[in-house]
């Protein structure tokens, strides 16, 4: 079987630059309206109960102070970053409607209590990074609101792309750019100086308030190289360790060649771990996602495609790359593989092994499912006896897994095996290596693979996740372990 490695780029690629700690980051996503809620905070009276089925439009009241409340909870998972959804002021439970750029919802809380969180969090050693949505405001943005009030009167009127008056701002036949078509989302023509000082000045403003970056919304919706360029050289600007990481669901190498983004939100990869690790999918749920189709792929088919995406971007991007398995714009991964918990595992391992910074979707460590917008956003179940606790476990042990070994973060990739049910990589620094070998299978395999120079005949390899046992390495070769059904086993050389 052919290598898969991260190795250094080619002499055509450009020399890049990631953040070094997102390397060793493990993230966690919050939608902070569903995450956590505190009794210090005074809340609208018209809320939905905590409880109930999500819908598209309602509240639940979710705020900072709850998520700051709950950061010890991070901490036992084993969490090191967060990625906040949304959270300035806007007219929308997920707040992609932005109102003001500069102030922190309402409902959420407000600056100084934001500024307490991340504090708290920095303390903790917990990074923090924020969405960012820069391709489009709302209707209650000051400057738009302008527009509807004053017509072709309004000084903000190139702010935005109008193609007639008056505006029609609650129907189809709106007359002016939106995303999507859609008449809450009027969108931001960026080629008007005064509209990209604004939004450069957002980014810059949050920075030197002392955030660790930016996921940027649609990104690619801006579709102006040198705005971006900009950005990061104001990001890198006030904090050299900025991390900017975009959403773009495909091959997003036009970005990531070091004067753009760090990374992306790494779909392709979500995409590989649901083929591969799934034994059957929930069509309807899949089918309307971004990367659908998802074909069933065999072991082999999995180390092709996971080959490619490894040598798709420089050595730094991958290591930096946001790989994640579900998130608020898709349905629950337990959902989508029908409640297949093995299923749910065995990519979480994958996830925890393989090279970039992990992203864990509030409550999926405790068993939460949830469908298509709204279902994947219910609120976190603070009553423990509705937790997945062995779920749980098993999440804090490979996150545990990560953090333990560098070979794991930030050490070079090699595909050992990759034949039926059974995956084998190894990866390997200069200080240890780690082989980590995945049965998609409903019956134990024995494992006999070549080694690849990796570890010298006579070397011990223990087991040090998913079993137990040891077995020397002899003429090239492991033999003797066996990998239980639907389940991983990671193997560390012994010294």
């Amino acid at each position: 079987m052919a290598d898969a490695i991260t190795g250094a780029p080619a002499a055509d690629q450009p020399q890049v630059s990631t953040p070094d700690w997102v390397k060793d980051a493990v993230f966690y996503q919050i939608f902070p309206d569903r995450f956590a809620k505190s009794d210090q905070i005074v809340h609208p009276n018209i809320l939905e109960p905590w409880d109930s089925e999500p819908t598209v439009l309602g509240y639940k009241g979710g705020d900072l102070r709850g998520v700051q409340e709950k950061l010890d909870y991070l901490l036992d998972l084993g969490i090191n970053a967060i990625y906040f959804n949304p959270i300035f002021q806007s007219a929308s439970n997920h707040r992609y409607h932005t109102h003001d750029y500069y102030q922190i919802d309402p409902v959420l809380g407000d600056n100084a209590i934001f500024k307490e969180m991340l504090d708290a969090c920095h303390a903790k050693g917990i990074k923090v990074v924020l969405d960012g949505v820069f391709n489009h405001a709302s209707r209650g943005f000051y400057q738009f609101n302008s527009i509807l009030e004053l017509g072709e009167a309004s000084p903000y009127r190139d702010w935005f792309t109008v193609h007639g008056y008056p505006m029609r701002a609650y129907e189809k036949n709106h007359q002016y750019a939106a995303w999507w078509g859609l008449a809450a989302l009027p969108k931001f023509n960026t080629d008007v100086q005064a509209v990209r000082d604004f939004l450069l000045g957002v980014g810059r403003y949050w920075m030197e308030q002392g955030i660790d970056g930016w996921r940027l919304d649609v990104p690619n919706e801006i579709n102006d190289d040198e705005f971006w360029r900009e950005f990061r050289r104001i990001v890198k600007g006030v904090n050299p360790e900025g991390y900017i990481t975009g959403e773009i669901w495909f091959d997003a190498s036009h970005w990531l060649q070091g004067d753009q983004y760090d990374s992306v939100m790494n779909y392709i990869f979500t995409k590989h771990c649901l083929g591969f690790f799934s034994q059957s999918l929930n069509h309807d749920l899949v089918s309307r996602m971004s990367y659908s189709p998802i074909r069933k792929l065999s072991a082999s088919g999995f180390a092709k495609n996971i080959n490619a995406l490894l040598h798709l971007y420089p050595r730094e991007v991958t290591l930096a790359q946001l790989n994640l398995l579900d998130s608020h714009d898709t349905p629950r991964f337990l959902s989508q593989v029908n409640e297949d918990e093995s299923a749910l595992r065995l990519a979480t391992l994958y996830q925890m092994c393989y090279p970039g910074a992990p992203s864990v979707y509030y409550g999926d460590e405790i068993g939460m499912l949830g469908g298509r917008d709204p279902e994947c956003r219910r609120s976190f179940p603070w009553d423990e006896s509705k937790w997945n606790k062995g779920l749980r476990d098993f999440f804090k042990q490979t996150i545990a897994l990560r953090k333990a070994h560098s070979a794991l973060r930030r050490g070079e990739y090699s595909t050992l095996y990759a034949e039926g049910s059974l995956y084998v990589f190894a990866r390997h620094d200069a200080n240890e290596t780690v082989i980590v070998a995945l049965n998609i299978g409903t019956a134990p395999l024995n494992l006999s693979i070549g080694l690849q120079g990796l570890v010298p005949n006579g070397a011990t390899v223990r087991a040090i996740f998913g079993g137990e046992g040891r077995a020397q390495a002899a003429g090239g070769r492991l033999r003797g372990l066996t990998v239980e059904p639907r389940s991983g086993l990671v193997l560390q050389v012994e010294k």
